[in-house]
C-alpha cells in the first residue's frame, strides 16, 4: 500500500485537469482495500474508488481519501463450450481485450478500447458497436463495505441496463467491484451490425473486427495521453416511440438505434447538429472529429468543462427538446455531484 497526501490527481485521472485530494491510497490486495477502510484516522472521511480514472472529472478539492484499484490478475478456465475468465478488477480493460484476442479467446472484440479498469466495466455496464459488458458478464464479486466480505453477483443479479447497474443504485458507495467473471462462448458469432462493421464480410474474424474498431477510434478519437478527455461525455439518450416520432418528424435524418426500452438516439449528432464542434471555452473544448467528446484542450480548468458541459446541455435542449444526461461522473468535494445540480447552484 501506498500513501500520498495532498496529491495531485492530474496523473490519475484522463483529464488531466489539476486538482487535489487530501488522502490518496493505491491498494494492491482486497486486504490493503478493507485496512483503508477500517482505519480510525480515515474513517470519517469520504472515499472515492478509482480506476484508470477514464470517466470522472474532479470539480474541486476532494476532502476524502481516493483510493486506486491496482488488483491484478486473470485466471482461466474452459470447457467444451466456453472460455471462462476471472479477471481482477484493477485490470486495464483494453489490455485485456487485446490479450484475450492474442489468445483466441473471441467475444471481448467490439469493446476494444474503452478507457478503463476491469473493475469499472460492470458498473456502467459499458458498451460499443452493439455489444456490452452484460453480454459477456457470468459474475461481479465485490467487496461489502458493511461487512467487509467478498459477494458474488449472477449477471441477473447486477440489474444491467443502459450504462447502468445495481452498483449505481442499490449498492452505490456500498460496494467496491474487486473482480469480474467473464463467459466467452467458442462458437463464435461476429456483431457487426453497427458503423463501419457493416462493411466486414459475413464471414470476417474477431482479429478484422478487434482491428476495424481499433482503427476507428485511433482515427476518431483523442488519445488521452496526448489530448486529457474522458471519453464519450454524454450518454445517449432514449426516447419514448412517441417522443422520437416527434422528434423525426422535424428532423428525419436523426440517427437513432431502436432498443428494448425506446429508441436510442445519437448524442454526438444531436451535438454536431448544433454546430458545436470545435466549440470552445476557456481550455476546454468539443473534440473537432467527435461531438461526444470534451477535451482538456489547453490547460482547461473543471469550471471550464462544466460551463462547457452546461453550454452543450442548453444547446441541445433548446433546438431538439432533448435532455442530455452526461456520462463522466462529477467528483465534488464530499461526494458525486451532477450537472444539474451545478446549474442550480450557478442560478441561486
Amino acid at each position: 500500500m501506498q500513501i500520498y497526501l495532498n496529491e495531485n490527481l492530474s496523473a490519475y485521472h484522463t483529464f488531466g485537469i489539476e486538482q487535489h485530494c487530501q488522502v490518496l491510497v493505491i491498494v494492491n490486495t482486497v486486504a490493503e482495500l478493507i485496512d483503508v477502510y477500517r482505519r480510525p484516522e480515515w474513517e470519517s472521511l469520504p472515499k472515492l474508488m478509482l480506476g484508470k480514472g477514464s470517466n470522472v472529472l474532479f470539480t474541486e478539492f476532494y476532502e476524502g481519501v481516493v483510493i486506486v484499484n491496482r488488483l491484478q490478475g486473470i485466471d482461466v478456465r474452459e470447457d467444451s463450450d466456453h472460455y471462462f475468465l476471472h479477471v481482477q478488477g484493477g485490470e486495464d480493460w483494453p489490455e485485456l481485450v487485446k490479450w484475450s484476442i492474442s489468445q483466441q479467446m473471441p467475444g471481448l472484440e467490439n469493446l476494444a478500447m474503452i478507457p478503463g479498469c476491469a473493475g469499472s466495466a460492470p458498473i456502467q455496464n459499458i458498451g460499443a458497436y452493439g455489444v456490452e459488458f452484460q453480454d459477456v458478464c457470468e459474475y461481479v464479486d465485490y467487496l461489502c463495505l458493511n461487512t467487509f466480505q467478498v459477494i458474488r453477483l449472477n449477471r441477473a443479479e447486477c440489474l444491467f441496463g443502459y450504462r447502468d447497474s445495481i452498483f449505481k443504485h442499490q449498492l452505490y458507495q456500498q460496494a467496491v467491484v474487486v473482480g469480474i467473471g467473464l463467459k466467452l462462448a467458442r462458437e463464435w458469432q461476429p456483431h457487426r451490425e453497427y458503423g463501419p462493421l457493416q462493411q466486414l464480410a459475413s464471414d470476417c474474424s474477431p482479429t478484422e473486427i478487434f482491428e476495424c474498431i481499433c482503427d476507428v477510434r485511433t482515427r476518431k478519437l483523442p488519445n488521452p495521453e496526448l489530448t486529457g478527455n474522458a471519453g464519450s461525455f454524454f450518454k445517449n439518450p432514449v426516447l419514448s416511440g412517441e417522443q422520437f416520432q416527434s422528434l423525426k418528424a422535424h428532423y428525419p435524418d436523426v440517427v437513432s438505434y431502436p432498443t428494448p426500452q425506446g429508441v436510442k438516439v445519437a448524442a454526438g449528432w444531436l451535438i454536431d447538429q448544433c454546430g458545436l464542434k470545435g466549440f470552445q471555452i476557456g481550455g476546454a473544448a468539443i473534440h473537432a472529429q467527435q461531438a461526444l467528446v470534451l477535451i482538456n484542450k489547453e490547460d482547461a480548468t473543471a469550471s471550464d468543462v462544466i460551463q462547457l458541459a452546461e453550454h452543450v446541455y442548453r444547446c441541445v435542449y433548446e433546438k431538439y427538446g432533448v435532455a442530455l444526461e452526461h456520462e463522466v461522473r462529477f467528483i465534488g468535494r464530499h461526494r458525486e455531484v451532477y450537472l444539474s445540480m451545478l446549474i442550480k447552484e450557478q442560478q441561486s
